[in-house]
């Protein structure tokens, strides 16, 4: 019995060894499986993340998927705040509130964010979230209210920031293909597509201004698209979303955005200036009811129309061109000022006219009047300059 017993105690801590390797090599074999599991779930998930490569898409679903892919990283979304004091007994506390909500697109790479001015036009703050989800604080760089446009800046590094390829309008056509990429409600970067519905189409700013030359667009634009861009089917940037025409503020069917060849003539300047730098003739004009008045009262015929001069800033354009403002006769009676009808080959009904051609030029530039003294048509040529301020 005494060989058996001590073969036994032997036997038994082998035999347990070999167990535990089992039950080890089991362990690693499972430990491996599940890193296998994690590392094909993870190139998954990566694989997922990009286009899907599916064969049912049309050639045409694939590039609107491709130009958002593209352009989406040029759009943020802009959040605005406001201050107002608040007291209580005890002090006056300076409360920060949410007031809105819009879209923009990064201008150039050095954090140049442009967007609507109806989007800030209230606001005391403003930040600018990113298309990877970063937010940044934005400081007002320019404004014009009368374009409806605004240019903010963020201190982003340059290569979070994607700039957007800019477009051309003049050459547009009604039946193009557009896409609208904005935060609509609040929704992060949706994509609507539609066509242009319009060109040339005239809509009021905040100041009662008229902007002109607006593309009409039936891509879904509502509350939140403002400020957002507005792309051709080449992704090229050909306006910014402004506007919806609807009596609720929900889109119906017909929105507007300002078109980009104005955009990139206003953009640089305030982005220099924090103003549009609109070269003048230098002079003040009457009121337009003014103008109605005196065809009521028959001392202008019916028929014309234009800017009436009533004061020349001593040195400036109009002066120099020999433009006459309204004055008074030896006998004392009032002498009309000269009524400005064309200028280039732009007629001019008011206004707003006037701006709008003067805009088209530059400082120093010459252009050719047909104004309207004593009835009598006659022709100058002046040459524009700086706004002076003086009276």
């Amino acid at each position: 019995m005494a060989p058996e017993q001590q073969s036994h105690r032997f036997d038994s801590p082998a035999r347990k060894s070999s167990i535990t390797q089992r039950w080890l090599i089991l362990i690693l074999i499972v430990l491996i499986g599940l890193m296998s599991f994690e590392i094909i779930s993870r190139k998954l998930r990566q694989s997922t993340s990009r286009i899907p490569l599916r064969t049912d898409l049309t050639q045409s679903e694939r590039r609107t998927i491709e130009l958002f892919h593209e352009s989406s990283p040029s759009v943020v979304h802009i959040r605005t705040a406001e201050f107002a004091l608040e007291a209580d007994q005890f002090s006056m506390n300076l409360q920060k509130t949410p007031q809105g909500s819009g879209s923009g697109f990064i201008w150039d790479r050095n954090g140049h964010i442009v967007t609507n001015f109806h989007v800030i036009q209230k606001a005391d703050e403003a930040t600018v979230t990113l298309a990877d989800n970063t937010i940044w604080k934005a400081k007002l760089v320019g404004f014009a209210p009368s374009k409806d446009l605004a240019v903010l800046k963020i201190n982003a590094p340059r290569e979070r920031l994607k700039p957007i390829q800019v477009g051309y309008s003049a050459d547009l056509q009604v039946g193009q293909t557009v896409l609208a990429i904005g935060n609509p409600f609040g929704l992060d970067q949706s994509l609507t597509t539609g066509i242009i519905s319009g060109l040339g189409r005239e809509i009021i700013s905040v100041t009662g201004r008229s902007i002109r030359n607006v593309i009409q667009t039936d891509a879904s634009i509502n509350p939140g698209n403002s400020g957002g861009p507005l792309l051709d089917s080449s992704g090229h940037l050909i306006g910014v979303n402004t506007a919806i025409y609807s009596s609720s503020h929900v889109y119906a069917g017909i929105g507007y955005a300002v078109p980009v060849d104005l955009i990139s003539r206003f953009v640089p300047q305030l982005i220099r200036y924090g103003v549009i730098q609109i070269p003048s003739l230098n002079f003040t004009g009457v009121d337009d009811f003014v103008i109605r008045k005196l065809k009521s009262n028959r001392l202008l015929p019916q028929d014309v129309k234009g800017v009436m001069v009533q004061d020349l800033i001593p040195g400036g354009a109009a002066d120099q061109a020999g433009i006459k403002p309204i004055g008074v006769d030896q006998a004392g009676d009032v002498v009309l000022g000269d009524l400005i009808m064309q200028l280039d080959k732009m007629p001019i009904t008011n206004a707003n006219d006037l701006l709008d051609a003067l805009e088209t030029h530059k400082v120093g530039d010459e252009v050719n009047l047909i104004v309207l003294r004593n009835n009598q048509k006659k022709k100058l040529k002046a040459e524009l300059q700086e706004w002076k301020n003086e009276p």
